[in-house]
């Protein structure tokens, strides 16, 4: 065995800099969130090559006293904290003090810092963990520090990052997402000397989102707040039409600190399944604010990652409050003729102001001004559209051609009332099939076009979970049963969820050796019942716990039980459509099918009068 020996100061600083100091985004991170600390509500960064040869953070924070600058550059020197039991109490997001001394252990360090009442400012430097020098100068409030040639002293770092430009992209990302968590300072953030990002510090965070995402995912926000038991939810969620394949857009902060968690992406997920198709991500920019002695920020020395005391709790409030937000929305997307223009530049510009559509202004304003006197509206009744065979004509059905009504409750149609609800029913106007899939209805200023098969799909799913909570499913026998042979995983499998099978319709018996025998099947699955699928639903029952096995069985029985829906092409009747319509409205999310495909699209008369140029 080798001597066991001490490792030298210098040693120590590197390695203990390699926890805290990754990249360049991980010098800007520390250093912008101690100038937040600071109580600074105006920061500015600026990097070059990527950040490896120049980092400059300004801030005009309370600043560091002349006497303390050396000491702040000490490990495990900090003001933020005096004790262990301060740790679970820490409201700031520095607190370790490692990072100045990291920093400045793998790069060349100048700090210009000024405290308020000062007549001068301190210049201090200090190169791989040593003091340079030290002198008065000339400075504003607050503090700058500038890093240059991070990683000079330690080349077998350096050669790890990658290219200028993707260090960059590192540097912006981190800086769109503090400028999301803190919406009351204001950030500049300058990138080889341009302008990449600034925002206004006006604590308006719709802005912000604005100014980093474009007006397609500003347009297309559902507002969030909700909290009980100490726990506050608040910010914005990005309606499905504006999903994204991969989790890059999902942005959460815990107490203005942004975070990976993996209980709180779960819980975002999953309120959207319903809403999304697979492989499919939501936008999300929820803060939430928690009593910070029930989460532990002290997880990981980069403080990305924290641990909550209750996390099933937080995992309930979370998902709550997600899908609340989305089933109060009618989630209906709307297509349009128009080439999709790009996403606005990823600048800060004011929020778009609201306008409709001059149509629309015209009838709200007639409205207005016929409204002192008593008057009805007369809604005209059309013919149905019958173009060559191509659509069913429209008869017998419950749908009715829109009644008189009183001023005031046409107003309330034009601006509250939903295709959806049991109130517009009778308003709706079944114009008819076409290309024997697609269902046409018309209401208020708008064309809805509804996919049978996907309505279909998605009221079986919701009538067999139904059933299966309210433990009303049947059970359906089969002749001949369906014989299936299972290896040895598979059939532990089985014995361990058998119960949970025979609760859900299934009957299975031995059948000799390997093989078992079913007998029975629930009553949804008759007629498409296999082996493939039946072994389907065994195989995603593997390192489940009993409580997530029940409900990934009853998940995955609903979705089998799409497959009994009518399909494409298939003509259904017009009181048949009447009927499938009017279960869909009734469920909680109507939008969109079992897969995540949607149920209803919809067309603005605006958009198909500019198409036929009655509007320029």
């Amino acid at each position: 065995m080798k001597e066991i020996r001490l490792l030298s100061q210098e040693t120590i600083d590197k390695i203990a800099a390699g926890e805290v100091v990754e990249r360049p985004a991980s010098v800007v991170k520390e250093l912008v969130e101690n100038a937040i600390d600071a109580g600074a509500n105006a920061v500015t960064v600026e990097i070059r090559e990527g950040g490896v040869s120049l980092i400059r953070i300004t801030d005009n924070g309370s600043g560091i006293p002349a006497e303390q600058v050396p000491a702040a550059f000490l490990r495990h020197a900090t003001s933020k904290i005096r004790s262990v039991d301060d740790l679970l109490t820490a409201g700031t997001l520095g607190f370790r003090g490692e990072a100045l001394s990291s920093i400045a252990a793998v790069s060349q360090v100048e700090l210009i810092t000024k405290t308020a009442g000062s007549l001068t400012g301190i210049r201090y430097r200090i190169e791989g963990g040593q003091e340079k020098e030290m002198e008065e100068i000339g400075a504003p409030e607050g503090t700058t520090f500038l890093v240059r040639n991070l990683f000079y002293n330690t080349p077998a770092r350096k050669k790890f990052l990658k290219a200028p430009a993707t260090e960059a992209g590192y540097v912006s990302d981190l800086m769109e997402r503090l400028a999301l968590s803190h919406p009351e300072v204001s950030f500049k953030f300058m990138m080889n000397g341009q302008t990449k990002l600034h925002t206004s510090g006006n604590n308006r965070l719709k802005d912000i989102i604005y100014g980093i995402y474009g007006r397609e995912i500003a347009g297309n926000l559902v507002e969030i707040d909700a909290g009980a038991d100490g726990v506050r939810i608040q910010g914005f969620i990005g309606k499905p039409a504006v999903s994204r394949g991969n989790r890059n857009y999902e942005n959460y902060f815990v107490n203005g600190r942004y975070v990976r968690s993996a209980i709180l992406s779960k819980a975002i997920e999953e309120a959207y399944r319903p809403f999304l198709m697979a492989h499919r991500y939501p936008f999300t920019a929820l803060v939430l604010t928690v009593d910070s002695q029930v989460v532990d920020v002290n997880v990981h020395p980069t403080k990305m990652e924290v641990r909550f005391s209750d996390q099933p709790g937080i995992y309930d409030q979370v998902y709550q409050a997600v899908k609340e937000g989305l089933a109060a929305r009618e989630l209906i997307p709307e297509i349009s003729f128009e080439r999709k223009q790009e996403s606005a530049p990823k600048k800060e510009e004011p929020a778009p102001k609201k306008e409709y559509p001059e149509p629309f202004e015209q009838v709200r304003r007639q409205l207005l001004e016929e409204s002192k006197s008593p008057y009805q509206v007369k809604y005209p009744q059309r013919e149905a559209f019958r173009p060559s065979g191509q659509m069913k004509p429209v008869t017998g059905n419950s749908f009715r051609p829109p009644v008189e009504k009183e001023p005031q409750a046409v107003q309330e149609t034009l601006f509250t009332e939903k295709l959806l609800d049991e109130k517009s029913v009778p308003l709706h106007r079944l114009i008819g099939q076409v290309f024997g899939t697609y269902w046409l209805v018309e209401f208020q200023d708008k064309l809805y076009i509804i996919d049978q098969h996907a309505a279909h799909e998605k009221v079986l799913y919701e009538r067999f979970r139904k059933q299966l909570e309210e433990k009303q499913q049947t059970s359906q026998m089969i002749s001949p049963p369906l014989v299936v042979t299972l290896n040895p995983q598979e059939e532990i499998l089985l014995n361990r969820h058998l119960d949970r099978f025979r609760e859900i319709g299934f009957e299975i018996e031995p059948f000799g050796g390997r093989e078992y025998s079913i007998r029975a099947v629930p009553g949804n699955l008759y007629g498409i019942a296999d082996k493939e699928l039946f072994l389907d639903l065994l195989d995603g029952l593997s390192d489940l716990s009993d409580r997530e096995s029940a409900q990934v069985i009853h998940e995955k029985i609903a979705m089998m039980s799409c497959k009994a829906a009518v399909k494409g092409g298939h003509t259904l009747s017009a009181r048949e459509a009447d009927a499938l319509i009017g279960e869909l409205l009734k469920l909680d999310n109507p939008y969109n099918c079992p897969h995540g495909r949607p149920t209803i699209v919809s067309m603005t008369k605006y958009e198909m009068e500019k198409k036929f140029k009655r509007i320029v």
